[in-house]
């Protein structure tokens, strides 16, 4: 091999290591907003487990027989206005986005209404939710996206003052 090919077998292998790197780059980006829009989906999901968690107890109506909203998050796993375990969720989640057990939560004269997720990150999903999370459309920060109970129950209205609770997780069930 001459010294001039020993060049271009230089040259030529500068210029696949280059473009294997781009190559990576591109598929380490692809693959962080695939996981981020897979947080995002989870997100949605724990949210209306909350929600229905916090309408079963809501409507559930305890030996004082008026429906009213739980104190507590751990009231959602073991109800206390019944005599017997009555669950209204099973665990409590931890917010996929921040990876902690801690969430936001929203209350009406001291009861718990809703949670919010505590990331000041911008979604990636903007629009096409469903009609119950309409409320969710072109919102800037994750922690601006509600789940309460009604669904509707801040709409229009700025959201009263909220607290920020960790929650306890049972077990990594």
């Amino acid at each position: 091999m001459t010294r001039q090919q020993q060049g271009y077998a230089y040259i030529w292998t500068l210029m696949l290591m280059a473009s294997m790197g781009v190559g990576l780059a591109i598929a380490s980006e692809t693959y962080a907003t695939a996981a981020r829009r897979d947080r995002e989906a989870q997100l949605l999901f724990i949210g209306h487990e909350f929600r229905q968690a916090l309408g079963r107890y809501h409507e559930a109506q305890g030996a004082g027989g008026a429906a009213q909203y739980p104190l507590t998050l751990e009231e959602l796993l073991k109800d206390p206005r019944f005599p017997g375990a009555k669950r209204h969720l099973r665990r409590l989640y931890q917010d996929p986005i921040t990876g902690r057990a801690e969430w936001g939560l929203l209350r009406q004269q001291g009861r718990i209404v809703g949670v919010y997720s505590l990331s000041q990150q911008a979604p990636i999903k903007q629009g096409g939710f469903r009609e119950e999370d309409k409320g969710l459309n072109r919102k800037p920060r994750y922690a601006d996206w509600l789940f309460t109970y009604p669904a509707d129950l801040f709409t229009g209205a700025p959201p009263p003052k909220t607290d920020i609770i960790p929650a306890i997780t049972s077990g990594g069930k």
